[in-house]
């Protein structure tokens, strides 16, 4: 009997071992339980680096494919007063660079909600894509939007789109030092940095709502009540939401389920 226990333990630390083995092949990874819902609410950027550090070790290449130097060509966030340095990648000016350090507070898990492989569109295409889309595993309406919107200068009165009107102001808090004082309130930005540096320098407002402008339309943010804010709610924010999303509250990281 004593062998027959010597054997079931040998073959149990065998087929564990095989287990250790099959979770670092790809397949294994690809549906690790960090990839889904509700693992991916609480992954840390740890987690998320153990197998995907090459996104922060990628380095800018030192000339184009037609032989444009990176040295010798700015990109376009360069020409921004804020943004000091040479070319960088996108997500180490979103994690790493002094100005994603001081303004941002992002996480990898701020915009990649998982990467389920069941999403992704089917290769071949069927007749009708079979209700798939591509590059499901980062929603541009809940996160890129939200910095890169277009600025919606006519909700806000100005005569003309901030670039020609905003020699009339100076600053965005000449408005906003006692309208919607209640902003930035939320996991991934540093409100208090972006605050202070705000009463300096326009382009750090400008430079999320509207100067970095991928999209052609503006972001409905959520409409927070503000000390001496108005009781009615005008009709264009009628249906607007008055908090963040769960998840993106402070103190409040974890998606609500």
């Amino acid at each position: 009997m004593k062998n027959v226990f010597v054997a079931l333990a040998i073959l149990t630390c065998q087929s564990l071992s095989g287990l250790a083995i099959a979770e670092e092949d790809y397949e294994s990874a690809r549906w690790n339980p960090l990839h889904f819902k509700p693992a991916i609410n609480s992954a840390t950027n740890e987690d998320c680096l153990a197998c995907h550090q090459e996104i922060i070790n990628r380095t800018v290449k030192s000339q184009s494919p037609a032989g444009v130097k990176a040295a010798d060509s700015l990109a376009w966030y360069q020409t921004l007063s804020l943004y000091e340095g040479e070319q960088d990648t996108f997500h180490r000016r979103h994690l790493v660079t002094p100005l994603a350090k001081e303004f941002m507070n992002l996480q990898c898990n701020t915009c990649h909600q998982g990467h389920d492989p069941r999403e992704e569109a089917p290769n071949p295409p069927t007749a009708t894509d079979a209700g798939f889309t591509l590059r499901k595993t980062v929603n541009p309406e809940t996160t890129c939007l939200k910095c890169h919107g277009k600025m919606n200068y006519q909700m806000m009165g100005l005569p003309a789109p901030w670039e020609k009107s905003k020699n009339m102001f100076q600053t965005c808090m000449a408005c906003h030092v006692a309208i919607r004082t209640v902003r930035h309130q939320v996991n991934y930005l540093n409100a208090d940095n972006i605050e202070t540096a705000a009463q300096k320098n326009p382009d750090v407002c400008y430079g999320c709502h509207g100067g970095r402008a991928w999209y052609r339309v503006a972001y409905p943010y959520p409409r927070h009540a503000w000390p001496g804010a108005s009781p009615q709610t005008p009709d264009w924010a009628k249906h607007r939401p008055t908090e963040s999303e769960p998840r993106f509250r402070l103190n409040e990281k974890t998606a609500a389920k």
